[in-house]
């Protein structure tokens, strides 16, 4: 079956909506999140249930295509061109055991939907800072939870995936049943199976406290001196970011974001050196619940463009401090410390492995045109060149100009290889990050 044919009976393959190029709302349902990149597929399938993904896999290797998951977009790199592009926004199941503190999502899920399920019942998962993310997205690519000092990477919670494999097969997968295959799905990517469903492990969280304190940029030095001070003795409870942002149109400012698995009395104590500093702009630091923490650094809900660079930082002492801060962060709208070490550092079967590196580094710009992308590249680049990076990046942090090489150690991207080839040998997934070999 030509490419031609098969677009032709694609829609009498799934249950699902599917559009083609031309079709009323392909230009919006094609865009990944961030819309800088250009992802131009062959179709869009949003497929109706798990069935419907299973249907979708065996047409494509059929029709020798390639399928790309995308539940809404984060994360995409450009390597989806030519592809069936398949979301699975529509895969909501969202089932709890709280006693046995383990939930059943979805692909389709977002942090928040999870988190607002788990709230009430004192138990939490592993969310990052935004809450429109995908749970399982964030699993495939390792994820940097605002708990993960305290429980590790997103993808060590996992206990269970339900996947349909390159032949169609609905599965349930296992350490126990496919060793592998579930070694490469906790964090290596969208290169192996589509993802249908997982069970993840909840943790407890009777008690949170969190919020932003910001200042005007003129405190950055003193605001950076409180946060290291902070950071060098935080008990794993404790999670403190740091960021130095410039908005157009506004003053440089700084800003420390923090949540603490516990009362608020000890909390406070711990942020005592925030409270010796100037008066801030403002403070948000509160009691929440767990399903509020999207509002601590209020990331946009909407897609838009935008150009990132990661780095893991091998420490962040007096030099590094003032590399940081020695000029003005403009193009650049932010530039985010992130606190790890902690449970981060402990061993992990994942291909990650345990993070070592006690600090990441978020560098973002808005590329508005093409002189503005070259300058917030160039403003990124040299900022990592002044400071004490390890050469690693979180591969759920990874930008379209790298891949998986990046963030993998030769020895986990070799066996991510393997298990590609083994699960996958026709290229029926491309992955965002595809592991190649």
């Amino acid at each position: 079956m030509n490419a031609m044919n098969a677009m032709n009976t694609l829609r009498t393959a799934v249950r699902g909506p599917v559009l083609l190029p031309g079709d009323p709302g392909f230009d919006t349902a094609h865009r990944p999140w961030n819309l800088a990149v250009e992802q131009p597929v062959a179709a869009v399938v949003e497929a109706a249930d798990a069935d419907d993904v299973a249907a979708l896999v065996r047409f494509a290797r059929a029709a020798g295509l390639s399928v790309a998951v995308q539940p809404n977009g984060h994360g995409a790199s450009g390597s989806a061109a030519g592809t069936i592009l398949l979301r699975t926004g529509r895969l909501q199941t969202l089932e709890l055991d709280p006693a046995a503190r383990r939930a059943r999502v979805g692909a389709g899920v977002r942090s928040g939907q999870l988190q607002a399920a788990a709230a009430p019942h004192g138990l939490t998962g592993l969310p990052g800072s935004s809450p429109v993310v995908s749970v399982a997205g964030v699993a495939l690519g390792g994820g940097l939870s605002w708990f993960g000092r305290a429980h590790g990477w997103v993808a060590d919670a996992v206990a269970a995936f339900d996947v349909v494999d390159a032949e169609g097969r609905q599965r349930h997968v296992t350490a126990g049943s496919d060793p592998d295959l579930f070694w490469a799905l906790r964090g290596g990517g969208g290169d192996f199976a589509v993802v249908t469903a997982l069970e993840l492990a909840l943790f407890p969280a009777p008690r949170l406290f969190g919020g932003r304190v910001l200042w005007s940029g003129e405190h950055a030095g003193e605001v950076m001196d409180a946060y290291r001070r902070i950071t060098a003795t935080a008990p794993e409870e404790l999670t403190v970011w740091l960021d130095l942002l410039h908005f157009p149109g506004s003053a440089p400012m700084v800003a420390v974001d923090a949540t603490y698995l516990g009362e608020q009395d000890a909390a406070r104590d711990l942020l005592a050196p925030l409270d010796r500093l100037a008066p801030p702009l403002s403070d948000s630091r509160r009691v929440m619940a767990v399903s509020e923490l999207g509002g601590i650094t209020a990331e946009p809900t909407d897609p838009g463009p935008g150009l990132s660079r990661a780095e893991l930082l091998t420490g962040l002492d007096d030099a590094a401090a003032k590399a940081l801060l020695a000029e003005p962060i403009a193009p650049l709208l932010s530039v985010q410390v992130r606190h790890l070490g902690g449970a981060f550092a402990r061993p992990s079967d994942t291909p990650q492995g345990p993070l070592t590196e006690p600090y990441a580094l978020y560098l973002f710009g808005i590329p508005a045109d093409p002189a503005a992308a070259k300058a917030v590249a160039a403003k990124q680049r040299d900022l990592a060149g002044v400071l004490p990076v390890s050469g690693r990046k979180p591969f759920t942090f990874l930008n379209p100009a790298e891949t998986a090489a990046d963030a993998f150690t030769p020895a986990a991207l070799a066996r991510l290889r393997a298990v590609k080839h083994r699960h996958d040998p026709h290229g029926v997934f491309r992955a965002n990050f595809p592991v190649g070999g």
